[in-house]
């Protein structure tokens, strides 16, 4: 009878045993890692796909003034709304003045001013409000009055600065702003992780300051892209980065080394192709176009877009957004504090005074 030598190799590891062997490896992390990772991919290219690529009008409201009720007027109208499936809401006002008024409350998008009982238009664009939006209607309205055998004339009465002919360089400084705040968060949590909760926030504050400020003199001064009014740009862009920053924080105490993964998916995946930033909410899938206004970026976005093309018709609602997030998040890890994975008395293996 064949002995085994006690030198000898041992019975092959059982399936349960090799598992557990992986799950205690660096190659269990890993390899999660790899199939997050390309699940992000795919999900990153699909929602900025699904929400940019083909924007389609769902909800565009404009103002209408003058001999709008005359058969030619309505006729153009109709044509217009049948043309864009609809998608035009007309609200009319009594004058032109009035009608200006909403379109720097950013109420309307656009104005048509119906003259001569229907025969001629003028449509007053507002490029500004969503240059996406103006182009759409800038293509729309010249090819119905054709159609109908109505005289268009479309005159822009809120252009884009000169170094901004596409509208987009806000939603680039806003995506800065995000993307570095969470980003900068992540660094503190990796290479300042001795910090105490209060020195976390105050980092995070003083990072958001000077980098808003950086944003905000590389684009005005250095590029001259934009011509910013400076301090309010430079706030709506701390707070922004601030906001970010806490929102990686707070979710880095609930759920701790995986804290990027709602990070990503509420900032980047669903925050930024949702703000209105590249593509005007009218041209959003509806439940985007809602959605992004409540989420930070979607805040920064139009407090940034009101301060720099309707000047004295600020809003609060973006800066509630704004400054919503980054209360719960900055009381959400006040709060809970104790199981953020920073901390000087983690590092020391000391337990704080009353625990």
């Amino acid at each position: 009878m064949a002995h085994t030598s006690p030198g000898g190799p041992g019975p092959p590891p059982r399936h349960g045993q090799r598992w557990s062997a992986f799950r205690a490896s660096p190659w269990w992390p890993a390899t999660v890692l790899v199939l997050i990772l390309a699940a992000a991919a795919g999900l990153f290219a699909g929602s900025y796909t699904y929400s940019m690529a083909d924007p389609t009008p769902r909800s565009i409201p404009t103002a209408v003034v003058g001999a709008y009720r005359h058969e030619r007027g309505r006729a153009f109208l109709d044509g217009v709304e049948r043309a864009l499936d609809a998608s035009v809401k007309v609200h009319p006002y009594p004058t032109v003045e009035r009608a200006r008024a909403a379109v720097e409350e950013q109420e309307v998008f656009a104005i048509f001013e119906v003259r001569d009982a229907g025969r001629t238009v003028v449509l007053n664009l507002s490029s500004a409000s969503g240059a996406s939006v103006a182009e759409v209607l800038g293509g729309t309205a010249p090819a119905v009055g054709r159609e109908t055998g109505v005289a268009v004339t479309v005159r822009d009465i809120n252009p884009l600065q000169p170094g901004d002919p596409r509208g987009l360089a806000i939603f680039y400084i806003s995506l800065a702003a995000v993307i570095i705040g969470f980003v900068g968060a992540i660094q503190l949590s990796v290479h300042a992780r001795t910090l105490t909760p209060l020195e976390r926030i105050l980092f995070t504050l003083a990072y958001a300051l000077l980098g808003g400020f950086a944003i905000a003199a590389t684009v005005d001064w250095l590029l001259g892209a934009l011509d910013l009014p400076f301090a309010e740009s430079w706030l709506i862009l701390a707070l922004t980065l601030f906001t970010s920053g806490m929102v990686f924080t707070m979710f880095n105490t609930l759920v701790g080394r995986w804290a990027m993964l709602p990070t990503w998916g509420l900032m980047v995946l669903l925050g930024n192709p949702s703000s209105g930033g590249a593509v005007s909410w009218p041209l959003l899938p509806s439940p985007l176009g809602l959605i992004g206004r409540w989420l930070p970026p979607g805040g920064s976005v139009n407090a940034q877009h009101t301060a720099v093309y309707f000047q004295g018709h600020q809003h609060a609602f973006p800066f509630l957004v704004l400054g919503g997030w980054a209360l719960l998040s900055t009381a959400v890890f006040w709060i809970w504090r104790h199981r953020h994975p920073g901390g000087r008395e983690k590092e020391t293996g000391t337990a704080p005074a009353g625990a």
